[in-house]
């Protein structure tokens, strides 16, 4: 199972949430978009920590299996065909997780966040499963 964490997963994992760790020893990789590392890098801009944050970051990509999905043409193929179909259902999301949702469609992963509104998205697998 390929994995890609949202933002407030990696948080989570970082707070020692279980449910997120124990996602992650059964991932056969760990992917991290381009988008996520972009809202963890202004996090810690914002915050006292920054240093030791981007530490703790590139000692978790550093894994074998932490991957940086980019984002390509693909992404954005991706990306507008979402925006449109949520704009139509009348269940629009934050542009952000628009394009995290494009990354885990295009690489055929299952998103690990805590954001229910991912719930929307037919074809997107989010965990935990349990939203609590």
């Amino acid at each position: 199972m390929r994995v890609l964490l949202d933002t407030n997963a990696y948080t989570a994992l970082l707070s020692g949430d279980t449910r997120v760790a124990d996602i992650l020893d059964r991932s056969d990789a760990v992917l991290m978009s381009a988008v996520v590392l972009g809202e963890l890098y202004d996090g810690f801009r914002g915050g006292s920590r920054t240093d030791r944050n981007r530490e703790i970051l590139a000692s978790f990509m550093g894994k074998t299996r932490s991957i940086t999905v980019p984002v390509t043409d693909t992404t954005a193929e991706w990306f507008a065909q979402l925006k449109q179909t949520l704009r139509k259902q009348g269940t629009p999301i934050p542009m952000n997780d628009v394009w995290i949702a494009a990354t885990c469609l295009e690489h055929a992963a299952a998103l690990v966040s805590y954001d229910a509104h991912f719930q929307t998205i037919h074809g997107l697998l989010v965990l935990p499963e349990s939203q609590g």
